[in-house]
């Protein structure tokens, strides 16, 4: 058996996004290489699986349903499902068509230049919407070191605000209910 790369493909796949995202003109992806069959069927039964996931979970829902996507982006983003999980109640209650009164969509209340900056085509698909929320607060804890809180508060108010210092008392608010849930999941283990 050879060596886990697992955590090298990871790191190799963020640089990636990384490029994309910020040089969107110049950077050309590589073509894949041409991988082992079994590689390439693993792929096409991921895709498969998110595909049943989107068909079957609508409207109100809950962990147990969500579990295999919340695990996913949990591990591919580096991000705790616990702090998905905290997310997710208190930005749409579980609630895959949630609709903010400023226009969030989805389980993550993703606005929609968010989403579509994310690549997310579809906010009220929970693979979609669940993937797209928590690459964009693991973008954000990047951003600030790995300070959740302030990862949070932007994600509710904007890097802009959390970056001027001029966070609303709203989002000191959002960050604290979050940050208690969070804790509370973690515990329970």
């Amino acid at each position: 058996m050879g060596p886990n790369l697992t955590n090298i493909t990871r790191v190799l796949t963020r640089i990636e996004e990384i490029n994309r995202r910020l040089m969107p003109e110049i950077y050309q992806p590589t073509p894949p290489a041409q991988g082992r069959f079994v590689e390439v069927l693993n792929e096409v039964n991921r895709a498969k699986k998110a595909s049943q996931r989107r068909s079957t979970v609508s409207g109100k829902t809950n962990y147990d349903e969500l579990k295999d996507i919340i695990n996913e982006c949990a591990e591919k983003y580096n991000i705790d499902q616990e702090l998905i999980r905290a997310m997710i109640r208190v930005e749409s209650g579980w609630t895959t068509d949630a609709v903010s009164n400023k226009g969030a969509q989805g389980l993550m209340q993703l606005m929609p230049r968010t989403a579509a900056m994310l690549g997310v085509t579809d906010p009220f698909d929970p693979a979609q919407n669940i993937e797209g929320g928590v690459r964009y607060i693991s973008d954000l804890v990047d951003k600030y070191r790995g300070d959740i809180e302030k990862a949070l508060a932007a994600y509710n108010a904007g890097p802009a605000r959390v970056d001027s210092g001029n966070i609303p008392e709203v989002s000191r608010r959002y960050v604290k209910n979050i940050m208690s849930i969070y804790r509370r999941l973690r515990e329970a283990g």
